[in-house]
């Protein structure tokens, strides 16, 4: 007989594919990166980029823990379902606040945020009374409690916001990759950090999908809004090429061999290296969005600084995040995908045309990095794993 407390836990029998409770969480992302997306557009300076990676920072955490919940947790069960559906409405609420985060809206972003790893923590803790894995529920419910103190004090303290907040997400980040040490329980043992490595890619690929499709509405949001000229027309079409690109460079090679790699690999290593470099590509495909409202909106116009920086700016992070996860994975360097970051950044740096030529070189770029690698060419060797 099945002890209460074993119940929540995800057994050996639970199917490791996405529930319906893990797709409509995913949902509340649309919302969020939309927002994430116009809050940059808003304001298209260094600091503008640098507020809307915190914002987005935060909100992406708010999705990797929630799927760490469903890896460890049964979500079939009574309890996960209901953080699950709990997570989803704290995104919603965080991306409604994303516009004014830093400046009115704090409190509803520090708060949805807090109440999500709280709420999940607590539900956790109860559900495991008696059993061992209750420890490794506390430990992480005493690191969120210590984070949640910047966090609200930030939402009270405009002037210290974004010092607070960016204290609360280093505490956030970096606890699951020391294990979450917690005086008298200690940290976590690596057989309680284990992922179902399938489960993980799976939810990984979906997330990437919800990215890209907000890159795609933004392209024909924003071409839906033109004279439908050959300018714009050529815009739309190279924007779509860049996001048919970025989906194929994910998913290929490191993209499918991600669920026997974190199965194999030190949970607390790859398991969270590859939640940050996620981060990077996401952050990527938020960028390669507002470039692609800047070239379809203004195709003929000589791009500055600033235009040319965020439309060649977001493949490049893209491709920053891809070949670091390529590392991680299967200590495999392409060189195809280093050479074409750097041409994205020289490109960056000296090129001044018309928005829709520079649209061309990021898509151009992307073309020949996906035919080199796919063909192998100039493909590193396997470096000795450390």
């Amino acid at each position: 007989m099945v002890s209460r407390p074993e119940r929540v836990l995800r057994g050996r029998n639970v199917p490791l594919s996405a529930s319906f409770l893990e797709l409509f969480f995913d949902l509340a992302f649309v919302l969020a990166l939309s927002q994430l997306a116009q809050h940059f557009l808003a304001d298209l300076t260094l600091m503008g980029a640098l507020r809307t990676a915190l914002l987005l920072t935060g909100v992406w955490w708010i999705w990797v823990s929630t799927t760490w919940l469903t890896d460890w947790y049964d979500p079939e069960t009574q309890a996960i379902r209901g953080l699950l559906v709990g997570a989803t409405l704290g995104s919603l609420l965080a991306g409604v606040a994303v516009p004014q985060a830093l400046d009115g809206r704090g409190l509803l972003f520090a708060g949805s945020y807090v109440a999500v790893h709280l709420l999940r923590g607590t539900v956790t803790a109860l559900a495991l009374r008696g059993h061992p894995r209750q420890s490794r529920a506390l430990r992480v419910l005493c690191w969120y409690s210590v984070s949640a103190v910047p966090w609200l004090a930030g939402a009270f303290v405009p002037e210290w916001r974004v010092p607070l907040w960016l204290l609360a997400l280093a505490i956030d980040l970096t606890g699951p990759r020391l294990g979450w040490p917690t005086p008298r329980l200690g940290r976590a043992r690596q057989q309680e950090l284990h992922l179902a490595g399938e489960h993980f890619a799976e939810r990984y690929q979906q997330i990437m999908i919800i990215a890209l499709g907000e890159l795609v509405l933004v392209a024909g949001l924003t071409y839906t809004g033109t004279r439908l000229s050959l300018p714009e027309t050529a815009a739309f079409l190279l924007v779509f090429t860049t996001a048919v690109l970025i989906g194929l460079l994910y998913v290929t090679p490191a993209g499918q061999r991600l669920g026997p790699a974190i199965e194999n690999a030190e949970p607390s290593r790859l398991g969270v290296t590859t939640g940050y470099l996620h981060l990077v590509m996401i952050a990527g495909v938020v960028a390669t969005a507002v470039g692609a409202e800047l070239s379809i909106a203004h195709p003929t116009e000589i791009g500055g600084t600033t235009a040319v920086v965020v439309i060649l700016g977001g493949p490049t992070l893209f491709l920053v995040g891809r070949i670091l996860f390529s590392l991680a994975i299967h200590r495999r360097l392409s060189w195809p995908r280093v050479i074409g970051l750097f041409i994205l950044v020289g490109a960056a740096i000296a090129v001044r045309l018309p928005l829709v030529a520079v649209s061309a070189i990021a898509a151009g770029v992307l073309i020949v990095v996906a035919v080199l690698d796919q063909a192998g060419i100039f493909t590193g060797a396997r470096t000795r794993a450390r």
